[in-house]
């Protein structure tokens, strides 16, 4: 149960949260249709490629 906790914690990271929310809004943004998708792919690509290139660096 110890380790869950911690594993929670860890998620609750600035870089995990400014993640989801960058995705969440993108994903929002594009089924509603506010723009065309190819538009943020580039920034998006490059935030999902930050948060998992630090996590593989652990």
């Amino acid at each position: 149960m110890e380790e869950f906790w911690k594993n929670l914690a860890a998620l609750l990271k600035v870089k995990t949260i400014v993640t989801m929310v960058v995705i969440g809004v993108f994903a929002a943004l594009a089924l509603g249709g506010a723009f065309q998708p190819d538009t943020v792919m580039t920034a998006v690509t490059m935030v999902l490629a930050f948060y998992f290139g630090t996590q593989s660096g652990k």
